[in-house]
Order: C-alpha cells, then sequence, then structure tokens
C-alpha cells in the first residue's frame, strides 16, 4: 500500500528542480496520494511551479496534490520531509557584488564575506523546524551544503542530509575515458561500483570499479593516448564540463585521485588567477563555469526554462509531460524518502554528520560519503582514510576554513571577516583587504550583514 506524506519545498521558484521533484514522485507509486507544500517569496513564480505541478501530475494519472504559499509556516505544518532549495541573494547580485570587488583588484569571485544570508536563512528554516515539525527530515538542496548542514545539526536538534549532483561526475569520467558504455550501465548491463568521500565541493575517488575490475587503468590509459587532443580539441557544450579538464588531471597527478564533480572547480590559486589561465586549465570557450563568461550563460539557460514554463502556462492543449518527459531523473530527493518511509532500501551519496565514517574528521562535521537508506534512516558508510596528503592540503583546510566562517557567523566579529579577506591569494595590501570589505559591507543589501558583523571592542 503507498504511503502519503508531505513534503514542504523552501525556494520552490526554482522551476526546473521543483517539477523534476513532482516527476520524480509520480513516478513513485508508494507515494502515491502524497501532497506537496511548494514555498518561495516570488508570488509569479509560485504559480507557475503549482500549475504546472497540478497538470503535469493529471497527465500520469497521479494522486498527488499541491499547495503553494508564501508563508514558510503553512509549508512546515505537518511536513514529514521539507526539501531546502532557496538562494537569498541570486545571481544578479552576486554578479554586481564581483564587479565592485574587480575595482579593487579581485578577479571574479576572488574575495567574499562569507554566505551570511544563506546561513541565516538554513538556521532559520532549521529552527521552525524544530517548533513545527520536529521530526521531519530537513533535505538541503541548496548551498553552501557542507558549511550550512553542519551548522544546522550543531545549533538544531534536527534530521539534516545535504544533497549536491556533482558525484555523477564519476559517470562522465566512466563515458568520455571508456572505462564503461554508459548505455551499458543504464541497462543495468554493465555495473559501476566507486567510492568518492570529502566534503561537498571536496570529494575524491578512492574507488572505481566496473564489473568488478578496476577502471583506474583506463582512465591512466586515456590521458596518455587521448587526453592531449581532448584538451586542444574539445569544446564544452555546458558551462560545468570540467570533469576531464586539463585542471582535473592535473589534481589527479597531484594527489593520486580523481577529483569529483565541483572539487575540479576548486583547486588551487593557480588554476583562477585569470581568464587565460581558467581557458588553460578548464577548457573553451568558457575556462569551467565560474568565469564572467560561463555565469552569464549559465544564468541565460535558467531563464529560458522559466520563459518556456511560463509559456507552457498559456497553452493549454499544450502536454506537460512531452516537455518534462515521464522518466525519473537522477535526483536523490525522492528515492531517499521512499527509502525512509517505505524500506526500499539503497545506497546513496549524501552530506550528514560525521560520525565515524571518515576518518579524522570530528563527529559534528557534515561529510559527503555513501550512506545506505532503508527505514531505519540514513546511515553513513565507513570509508578509508584519505592519502594524508590530500587531507592535509585540501580536506584539513577546508574544514578550517568551514570553522573560520561559522565562528564569524556566531559571534559577528567583523575582524574574521577581514582575516578571510587578507587571506585570499589575490590580496596584495591590507590597505586593499581592508577598502574591499567596507565596499562589501556598505552594498546595496547588506544592511543585515553590517549590523550583524561588528568591529571587537577598541578595534583601531
Amino acid at each position: 500500500m503507498p504511503k502519503s506524506i508531505k513534503i514542504g519545498v523552501i525556494g520552490a521558484g526554482s522551476a526546473t528542480f521543483s517539477l523534476g521533484l513532482v516527476k520524480d514522485i509520480c513516478l513513485t507509486a508508494s507515494l502515491d496520494g502524497s501532497h506537496v507544500s511548494f514555498m518561495d517569496i516570488d508570488q509569479e513564480r509560485l504559480e507557475v511551479v503549482h500549475k504546472l505541478a497540478t497538470r503535469y501530475a493529471a497527465e500520469l494519472g497521479s494522486r498527488l496534490t499541491f499547495d503553494s504559499t508564501l508563508d514558510r509556516e503553512a509549508a512546515l505544518d505537518g511536513a514529514d520531509f521539507v526539501i531546502n532549495t532557496a538562494a537569498v541573494k541570486g545571481h544578479y547580485h552576486a554578479r554586481a557584488l564581483r564587479e565592485m570587488t574587480a575595482k579593487h583588484g579581485y578577479y571574479y569571485g576572488g574575495v567574499s564575506a562569507g554566505p551570511f544570508y544563506q546561513f541565516q536563512l538554513m538556521l532559520d528554516v532549521a529552527r521552525d523546524m524544530e517548533r513545527i515539525c520536529p521530526d521531519a527530515w530537513l533535505i538541503q538542496s541548496g548551498n553552501p551544503v557542507f558549511e550550512g548542514c553542519t551548522l544546522m545539526t550543531r545549533e538544531t536538534g534536527i534530521q539534516v542530509c545535504g544533497l549536491c549532483h556533482g558525484h555523477y561526475g564519476v559517470y562522465e569520467l566512466a563515458a568520455v575515458t571508456g572505462a564503461a558504455q554508459m548505455d551499458k550501465v543504464w541497462a543495468g548491463e554493465q555495473r559501476i561500483t566507486w567510492e568518492a568521500p570529502g566534503f561537498n565541493h571536496n570529494i575524491w575517488l578512492t574507488r572505481f570499479y566496473v564489473d568488478g575490475q578496476d577502471a583506474y587503468p583506463k582512465v591512466d590509459e586515456w590521458i596518455a593516448t587521448k587526453g592531449e587532443e581532448y584538451w586542444r580539441t574539445h569544446v564544452a557544450t555546458r558551462t560545468h564540463d570540467a570533469q576531464l579538464s586539463r585542471g582535473a588531471v592535473h589534481q589527479y597527478h597531484m594527489y593520486g585521485l580523481f577529483p569529483i564533480g565541483d572539487t575540479v572547480r576548486r583547486g588551487g590559486w593557480w588554476y583562477h588567477t585569470d581568464l587565460a589561465t581558467k581557458k588553460r586549465w578548464f577548457g573553451e570557450p568558457w575556462g569551467g563555469p565560474d568565469t564572467e563568461l560561463a555565469r552569464p550563460v549559465h544564468v541565460e539557460g535558467l531563464e529560458k526554462r522559466l520563459a518556456e514554463m511560463a509559456r507552457l502556462i498559456q497553452d493549454p492543449k499544450a502536454r506537460v509531460t512531452e516537455v518534462f518527459g515521464s522518466k525519473p531523473t537522477r535526483e536523490q530527493q525522492v528515492p531517499i524518502i521512499d527509502g525512509l518511509v517505505n524500506n526500499h532500501e539503497g545506497y546513496f551519496q549524501v552530506n550528514v554528520p560525521n560520525r565515524g565514517a571518515l576518518p579524522g574528521i570530528p563527529e559534528d562535521v557534515v561529510v559527503e560519503v555513501p550512506a545506505l537508506v532503508n527505514a531505519k534512516g540514513i546511515q553513513p558508510v565507513q570509508v578509508e582514510p584519505l592519502p594524508n596528503k590530500l587531507f592535509l592540503e585540501h580536506i584539513l583546510p577546508d574544514w578550517l576554513h568551514m570553522e573560520r566562517q561559522l565562528e564569524a557567523f556566531k559571534t559577528g566579529d567583523r575582524s574574521m571577516l577581514l582575516w578571510n579577506v587578507l587571506d585570499s591569494h589575490q590580496t596584495r595590501t591590507y590597505d586593499q583587504a581592508l577598502a574591499v570589505l567596507e565596499d562589501i559591507m556598505n552594498f546595496e543589501g547588506h544592511e543585515e550583514m553590517r549590523e550583524h558583523f561588528q568591529w571587537p571592542k577598541n578595534w583601531s
């Protein structure tokens, strides 16, 4: 018998995500009859999502029901699961902030004051859940997953699971290098077994097998025989196409493990000094996803999808299922929910409190590891320790950076933000750092942040 539940979606105006979620629930028979409450602060986007979701479910004959609201508490009331995908300030604010910091000599996000508004939202949602639906699971699907999930785990008693797309880079690695034939993988004729533990956006491929055979030799063979030609001729068609870039392989050769997904984008400062350098390491035509060329393309794609959805709303004859398809997405939210509710067991890549899964990391730090999911809960799998060099140069610095961000947020100590700016490899002088931080604090829309962060007593 299907089990009906309530799912509250915070930031549901992210229409592509919300429609994918609806699709997956509609196609999960064991959740038939469930209810989804869409919440956002943008009424227009909410209406689009609500109408399309209703039409999509009707076309599939699903008993899924919906409501939409501007009131977060209403979305949380009675919820069994809460999915938070909200971004507070958005792409245009981020672009304006980058343009301002560029005037101080910082290239494309070379300095920031941290995700204050995202932390604030995440903590507000988690605290509301403690009060309204304390037994619900929070599935955090908006960044920053590593820092935000650690914050919510420490400051509240709710159950938190962070999710990200990045680990799917394993399948791109397998396909491009010929380690596996993806049509056979999707058909179940080949099996990829892998582990990529670490922190969100900082995961490394420690196990990589195809049909029980180590697939790393195939990667090495591809690099030796086809890598240079690929880097010389490959032109990305997606802004986030960097999994097989020269920069990714360079990191693999440094540490002996392949960086997966968004890990590739991090690397070190030397990959990110200017556009020409980014193109060298991450390829044409954009130099990876984090450049002044790539980000407008990414935002334009989002706007086109929103426009297409708005067009569908105006055409009552159009079939939503023909536009969005009727096959499940590769998102993990619904399969994890189904596993917890209906004991449909599976392994997933999750971000949860460590509890001994990744050696060398405290229990209350959220790690990204494989986990077994069933009616007993989300149970992280203990993995092998990461190599000491990688731990010292990537994992430990990332952990300490996270701790500084959370301490700054909790204490409101503006001097900790200054330290972070001074620590940037793009900072040349103390006066430069002080000036850019002051402009960040005084930036339009940063009024709450400016009030929150104060200089220590007797600061001079």
